[in-house]
């Protein structure tokens, strides 16, 4: 395992001698747009291993992605090569169907501390909801960046973390056609942490679980995201979607296309550059 060659996955070249905010967000911006957020293994048959050796191998030597156990557990290493003061924090997801956060920590993220200031740093959400550069660990600043607004509210030692929702504009729908936003206004909350500090093995029974239980999201559908200079590309199942933040304002464009099987297979080399040694069933 070698950081040189993880640069190279994420095509990073520049400076990295200073463990500083500015080589931080590059190092994440570059890990967000080279490394998508996916579950195609669940869907082809292969075991997610929640060791760092097999998540290297996975990522940068075979060019995949992986989810947030995996994707955030190779940011956690890399950061602690380069010298960051890092540690893995759990969160329990917002489930809008439930109106609720889940009972058990289903996710993984970072809080780096740079000069006395924390960080939360998480390259593991995916789609929309995926930060781009690292967030201030602070309550009820609303700090803005290119997906929208994010803040975090805490209380009583428990944090909790939204985003600012917006418009989305859809060019073969009338706007009458699409539910604009839900009664909860325009917040969505995405997850709540505390600061305990974790380690991967504490995930290694939800690593499991997610692999098998029927009920999850994970297992309903085949996901594959990626972070764009200007928006993401999401493949869920057979459905591409193309995403371009604020193209007017306070709104965002998509494009939605209906694949076929084959051409399920090409996008995800094309625009992906993921190709599965399994045979995909989306």
């Amino acid at each position: 395992m070698n950081i040189q060659e993880y640069f190279g996955r994420i095509s990073y070249n520049k400076s990295h001698k200073d463990a500083d905010l500015q080589t931080l967000t590059a190092v994440f911006q570059h890990h967000i747009q080279a490394i998508p957020f996916e579950n195609l293994s669940m869907h082809c048959g292969e075991a997610i291993e929640l060791d760092l050796q097999s998540t290297y191998n996975k990522i940068v030597r075979k060019k995949r992605g992986g989810w947030c156990l995996e994707i955030n557990h190779l940011l956690f290493w890399a950061l602690q090569e380069l010298g960051y003061d890092v540690c893995i924090l759990g969160a329990n997801s917002y489930e809008p169907a439930e109106k609720g956060y889940t009972a058990e920590i289903n996710h993984i993220l970072l809080k780096v501390v740079i000069k006395g200031d924390s960080y939360i740093v998480d390259a593991g959400f995916g789609g929309a909801y995926q930060m781009w550069q690292p967030l201030m660990l602070i309550s009820g600043k609303d700090q803005l960046q290119v997906p929208g607004i994010f803040r975090f509210m805490e209380d009583n030692g428990t944090w909790y973390f939204e985003k600012v929702k917006r418009k989305h504009y859809i060019p073969e729908q009338s706007a009458t056609d699409f539910p604009d936003t839900p009664e909860l206004g325009n917040i969505r909350k995405i997850y709540r942490f505390t600061l305990e500090p974790r380690h991967i093995d504490d995930f290694q029974e939800l690593n499991a679980y997610l692999q098998v239980s029927p009920d999850t999201i994970l297992q309903k559908k085949s996901i594959c995201t990626l972070q764009t200079t200007n928006g993401l590309l999401a493949l869920v199942g057979w459905t591409f979607t193309e995403m371009k933040y604020n193209y007017m304002e306070d709104t965002d464009l998509l494009n939605i296309t209906t694949l076929t099987d084959e051409e399920v297979e090409k996008t995800l080399k094309d625009k992906f550059s993921i190709v599965l040694e399994s045979k995909l069933v989306p």
